[in-house]
């Protein structure tokens, strides 16, 4: 079934931080909503891409050698392999991901923010 997704009725149907939540698929990639607060651990993705397009609050994208502050509206695309840690700025801060659905949100590496499952908004 075709339908509409509304991002602001989506991002208020979850209350956790740093749980993707499957918005819609797009051939191998998937749409993933997920809300920020503070910082997350840095990783890397050894085969995918990933594109964060900021919807509300404001996000620094960490790298090795530098910064880079994203403000709603504005995307940013990692390269796969390029080690890299979100946070949130200024309170929370909602994002949407797009990337293969195979892509684990902490890449590399395991922590308590490891999420192997994800639930779908909708």
């Amino acid at each position: 079934m075709v339908d509409k997704v509304n991002l602001a009725e989506a991002f208020a149907s979850f209350h956790d931080y740093w749980n993707p939540r499957v918005a819609g698929d797009i051939n191998d990639f998937q749409v993933k909503l997920v809300k920020l607060d503070g910082k997350f651990d840095w990783h890397h993705h050894a085969q995918e891409d990933e594109l964060f397009l900021v919807v509300a609050g404001r996000m620094k994208m960490a790298f090795r050698d530098r910064d880079v502050i994203v403000e709603p509206g504005e995307f940013i695309i990692v390269p796969h392999g390029v080690e890299h840690c979100p946070e949130a700025l200024d309170g929370e801060c909602h994002v949407l991901l797009l990337e293969p659905g195979s892509t684990r949100n902490t890449g590399n590496v395991e922590t308590d923010k490891t999420r192997k499952t994800l639930e779908r908004v909708g």
